[in-house]
């Protein structure tokens, strides 16, 4: 039998259990005997009776005394197994299950696993699993159990012997490590390990085995990107810039600030890419505030002193007319022409930015989703920048690069990226991080409360207001909902204008309202004629506003870490000291770490991997949107030094030209080759 043949040749599945499998994904030989066990159940030690203790689960083995089944009510059935060992009694007990009856007999040794648990004078185990062991049979059966995440209709002994008879049968279970992988990394070979990832002796055999088939699914993961980053270097060229000069130089003379190290690191790695034949594809990352507006500013003017034209895209209009009011500051009374283009501008205006654009008399283009429109023509564009770039899709992002021959591309982010996920997700892009944060800013005071603070807190945001300071208030709903009983946007807006602060103007902005009436909304808020803003988190990309000092979050439980960040960089932007205060009545354990986390940590990188660790790899921001395989042994985020590690090698073959095509073929499907292709063409 062989792992592309269909799991309808294993013995004992027939079309209806075909299907069954298939809502598990699991449609070949090789999908059956990579369906890994979500858990070992740990069959190794054998708790005397006597010696059980309540709440836990523990091994027991005896014989059985006695088996009744009773009825209490119509549609109600209980089993009730006797057993003992000698040392005390424990009876399994299961409900509405029959047919268990058959499986049970006066006299019979019995191994069973459950929890324990006391209840009308005597300990019970609920729904125990059981095998029927003889004295002798005994020491074969202590060991480590498989238990798989099934679905309606597959039991688990079913589901074992379909793997155990396809690892007996399968023929093709070949070496695809590289040889010097395997040996210099400890790896246990491939047949061996899927065989003990699903019979494990013991813990010591389970991890060696999960380790081998973690660093396989990471190194065809890392080979695979490697090569897709070839594939876009082979062949491809770019404009090819001089070292930065008199422009750049001006530009950093026009600066009101020193650059941190952090925004000099990331501009020497944009130039050293900018300065080379290959086009850059680079990915900047950097906390709320860390200055990467400074670093796209530039990177244009080098992209401008070498002739040609730069784009700047970003999400929303109040952003784009605050990226284009930043710029012409930066490049004031320097020959580096700007515009501003959006879905708002007037029809006239912008046909006169588009015929100056088509001429090349204009430097650098800024705007939203309206540069990547057909009639949007540059003279010759040589470097694109996305803004907070995982709020565009991969079309829109190729739309933009289309617009030039191989141009330079620059993404960014303020969501800070664990560095998992930038060796995984964006393995493809080269990656700088600006760490630290520009001097005189103060780091945001953060506070968790509860509605017994909330009075309080109420008179602390007056005082800020008669100060002449600006509030934030952010909620995580629009509308009531019978579901979930949280504070909706509307309502709280309804209660701080008309009870709360009546003699304060308090503006409403939120996801459903037209783009113009929120941009009216969010600009008087900009020009302090709005005092107070109730929100949804639509402003967690929003405006620069240096006046506003309060961030008050209702329902913070509501958000991720990584977005209670991003909305806590909202403010601190001035020279006054800022808070953050985040409102929940949730006690939660895993809800009161989280907003202890968030007093305890400023730093946006470190606070992203506990978000991680948290939440689980199960909501791994982004990861299927960019192809990547499913990962069935390998933990994305707590496997960071064998995916480091799995890098590493998968480079060293990579560089040595081993071909890996069919194994990523099988791997990654179609959607990878795609872009395989489409890199080629490029």
């Amino acid at each position: 039998m062989k792992l592309s043949d269909s799991v309808k040749y294993v013995k004992g599945v027939g079309p209806k259990m075909a299907e069954r499998l298939e809502h598990l994904g699991i449609r070949t030989v090789e999908d059956l005997i990579s369906f890994y066990p979500r858990r070992y159940q740990d069959w190794t030690q054998i708790t005397k009776m006597e010696d059980l203790v309540s709440g836990e689960e523990s091994v027991i083995y005896g014989r059985i005394l006695d088996v009744k089944e009773i009825h209490p009510r119509r549609g109600l059935s209980i089993l009730n197994v006797t057993m003992t060992d000698g040392t005390g009694a424990v009876t399994l007990t299961y409900f509405n299950q029959p047919w268990k009856k058959d499986e049970f007999s006066r006299g019979l040794n019995v191994l069973a696993y459950g929890r324990a648990e006391y209840g009308y004078g005597k300990i019970q185990m609920g729904n125990a699993e059981t095998e029927a062991v003889t004295p002798e049979e005994l020491p074969s059966f202590q060991k480590l159990v498989p238990i798989y995440p099934l679905t309606e209709g597959i039991k688990i002994n079913r589901m074992r012997q379909m793997i155990q008879e396809a690892l007996d049968r399968v023929e093709d279970l070949d070496e695809n490590l590289p040889l010097e992988t395997v040996r210099k990394e400890h790896l246990m070979e491939r047949a061996e390990a899927i065989r003990v990832m699903h019979n494990p002796e013991n813990e010591t055999m389970r991890q060696a085995a999960r380790k081998r088939m973690a660093f396989e699914e990471l190194f065809f993961m890392q080979a695979g990107l490697l090569l897709l980053k070839r594939k876009r270097e082979k062949g491809a060229s770019s404009v090819k810039c001089a070292p930065s000069g008199k422009l750049v130089r001006a530009v950093l003379k026009n600066f009101p600030f020193e650059l941190t190290d952090g925004q000099k690191l990331a501009f020497r790695d944009i130039e050293d890419d900018m300065e080379g034949l290959v086009p850059m594809q680079r990915l900047v990352q950097g906390d709320v505030g860390s200055g990467k507006t400074a670093v796209a500013a530039l990177a244009l003017a080098k992209i401008v002193e070498n002739g040609y034209q730069g784009a700047l895209m970003v999400p929303t209009e109040v952003l784009a007319g605050q990226h284009y009011e930043t710029f012409q500051q930066f490049y004031k009374g320097l020959p580096i022409r700007v515009a501003y283009l959006s879905g708002q501008t007037k029809t006239s205006e912008r046909n006169e930015i588009l015929e100056k654009l088509a001429k090349g008399e204009i430097d650098v283009l800024i705007g939203t989703h309206a540069l990547i429109e057909k009639d949007v023509i540059f003279a010759h564009l040589g470097l694109v920048i996305m803004d907070e770039q995982h709020r565009f899709g991969v079309k829109q992002r190729k739309a933009l690069e289309s617009k030039g021959e191989s141009p330079h591309i620059l993404v960014m982010t303020a969501t800070p990226i664990p560095r998992t996920m930038a060796l995984s997700v964006y393995g493809d892009l080269d990656v700088s991080a600006i760490r630290g944060m520009p001097p005189g800013r103060h780091p945001v005071k953060t506070y968790a409360i509860d509605g017994s603070y909330l009075k309080r807190v109420f008179n602390f945001m007056r005082k800020e207001m008669q100060a002449g300071h600006q509030i934030y208030v952010v909620c995580p709903l629009v509308e009531k909902s019978e579901k979930q009983d949280l504070a909706s946007a509307v309502a709280v807006y309804e209660e701080l204008r008309d009870k709360v602060f009546p003699d304060f103007k308090v503006g409403l902005v939120h996801g459903r309202m037209k783009g113009a009436e929120k941009d009216q909304v969010m600009n008087d808020f900009k020009d302090g004629k709005i005092k107070l803003l109730a929100a949804t988190s639509v402003i967690e990309v929003g405006i620069n506003v240096p006046n506003a000092t309060i961030m008050f979050v209702y329902g913070a439980d509501r958000f991720g870490l990584s977005q209670l960040h991003q909305l806590r960089g909202r403010v601190g932007r001035g020279s006054s000291q800022s808070y953050c205060i985040l409102y929940t009545d949730n006690r939660n354990e895993v809800t009161q770490l989280r907003m202890r986390l968030m007093c305890e940590i400023s730093d946006g990188f470190l606070l992203s991997e506990k978000d991680l660790l948290l939440r689980g790899s199960g909501e791994f921001f982004g990861y299927h949107q960019h192809g990547m395989p499913d990962l069935k042994a390998a933990d994305i985020i707590r496997d960071l030094p064998l995916l480091e590690e799995a890098r590493r090698e998968a480079a060293k073959a990579v560089d040595k030209g081993m071909d890996f095509t069919e194994e990523l073929r099988h791997r990654f499907g179609g959607a990878f080759f795609k872009k395989m292709e489409e890199a080629e063409k490029e």
